[in-house]
């Protein structure tokens, strides 16, 4: 029999963390030092379901009080059930309908608000959520586009980006992989400057969350930057290392960089030198406005390295 039971902080991070480290389709952002960085933005009301002393699932999750809605965590890219390997269908048909029916019970909640984890970062096949969602009458609400490459078969660059990678070569840019607070400062910089003048806004995270989140998992978030041979930093992006997956995140590069080709030859040093023992490069999503609207010339330079398209889904569910 299956026992749902709501995560406590207090006796239950290792049972999460170890199950989330042998789950098929979990990565380190379900950690809890990875989720409660930001725990005082969200209200937790995450849960565990175990047999016979066996955890079967977790499910990432907060509710907004004010309007009683469930999400799977708004602090996470993408979420839903994390589960085991060894976890049946019917098994996972009842996790999902024991979850609807808590939250309705405990919190008087009418909606579910739940992102899918993409296929990419799963060590084994694991959709039967989306068959659950497809049986409770769940609706798709938003479809955002990112762009991977299949680092096992990849595809040849575009005739642009391999100009652009040959500027980098002959202006002797050198790209290394960093964790060193100046470093990360130094970066932040050149990032908030680019992503104002560009866009008019700011990183999600701050610097001192990025410093506290990759000192909390070294082997799984770094820098990487393209510097001149005097150590002016030219491009650069974060690394989030997810099981089989790289994941890049805050790309930017200063004017002078663009002139030299600096983030494409940091993106082929990349797929070349740092992506040893992985299986998909992710880019992150080049769409805004969940998924509606589609940013084409920031799709057009991952295409031009071979990503295609992966979904990251969100889906309603009421209950």
């Amino acid at each position: 029999m299956i026992e749902l039971r709501p995560y406590s902080s207090l006796s239950d991070e290792r049972l999460w963390d170890d199950f989330v480290g042998f789950s098929r389709n979990g990565t380190f952002l379900f950690k809890r030092g990875f989720m409660d960085y930001h725990s005082d933005r969200f209200e937790d009301c995450s849960l565990l379901f175990i047999n016979k002393g066996k955890v079967l699932g977790c499910f990432p999750s907060n509710i907004d009080q004010s309007t009683g809605v469930v999400y799977s965590h708004q602090g996470l890219t993408y979420g839903g059930l994390i589960l085991s390997k060894s976890v049946r269908s019917e098994e996972i048909i009842e996790m999902f309908s024991m979850l609807k029916s808590y939250y309705k019970k405990t919190f008087s909640s009418s909606k579910l608000i739940y992102k899918k984890v993409p296929y990419i970062y799963n060590s084994y096949p694991s959709d039967e959520d989306l068959y659950a969602i497809f049986l409770s009458g769940g609706r798709l609400t938003s479809r955002s586009l990112s762009s991977t490459i299949d680092l096992y078969s990849p595809l040849k660059f575009s005739e642009l980006r391999r100009r652009c990678i040959h500027k980098g070569e002959l202006s002797n840019i050198k790209v290394v992989e960093v964790h060193d607070h100046t470093s990360y400062l130094s970066y932040w910089q050149l990032l908030s400057s680019c992503l104002e003048k560009n866009h008019g806004v700011t990183p999600v995270h701050s610097v001192d969350e990025m410093i506290l989140l990759s000192e909390r998992f070294p082997d799984n978030i770094s820098l990487l930057l393209s510097k001149s041979v005097d150590g002016e930093i030219f491009a650069g992006s974060w690394l989030f290392k997810c099981g089989q997956v790289v994941h890049t995140q805050y790309l930017a590069s200063s004017d002078r960089g663009k002139e030299l080709g600096a983030l494409d030859y940091l993106i082929n040093e990349l797929i070349s030198h740092y992506c040893n023992g992985f299986r998909y490069l992710d880019f992150g999503i080049s769409t805004e406005d969940g998924g509606k609207l589609l940013n084409n010339g920031l799709i057009f330079q991952k295409e031009g390295f071979g990503g295609r398209g992966v979904c990251y889904d969100t889906y309603e569910i009421n209950l």
